[in-house]
């Protein structure tokens, strides 16, 4: 820029802005996804998906700070809903490893009545 002697003057900030700087950080981010993606359908596509959410859930809260606060509730609920589940299925496993257990001791007791009552006709 000139000045008013004819000599050209710099800004000391040589710095690009905050938004070129964010758009190579967005960028890089976008390759190194990329790269995963591609290493990930090399070895089973099925995994794609999984890669996409995660990208998003990660991108999410720093591009779209409302959206984070919206979906904290669906968060959290998505998590009870998630641990009440574990939980009853853990109760229903237990349940009905009982009655396996039951049947089994009730096989056990028949087959040792059984081998008793020949005994007895045997003799």
């Amino acid at each position: 820029m000139p000045t008013g002697n004819g000599q050209a003057s710099f800004s000391e900030d040589m710095t690009p802005p905050p938004e070129a700087q964010e758009d190579g950080v967005v960028g890089k981010a976008v390759a190194a996804v990329a790269v995963v993606a591609v290493g990930a359908a090399l070895f089973e596509v099925a995994l794609l998906p999984g890669i996409a959410l995660g990208a998003a859930a990660v991108a999410a809260p720093k591009y779209l700070p409302k959206l984070s606060s919206a979906l904290n509730p669906l968060f959290k609920s998505t998590v009870r809903g998630t641990y009440k589940l574990a939980q009853k299925s853990k109760e229903m496993f237990h349940e009905a490893r009982e009655h396996v257990h039951d049947a089994v001791a009730e096989v056990k007791a028949e087959a040792e009545t059984a081998a008793k009552d020949s005994e007895r006709h045997a003799a």
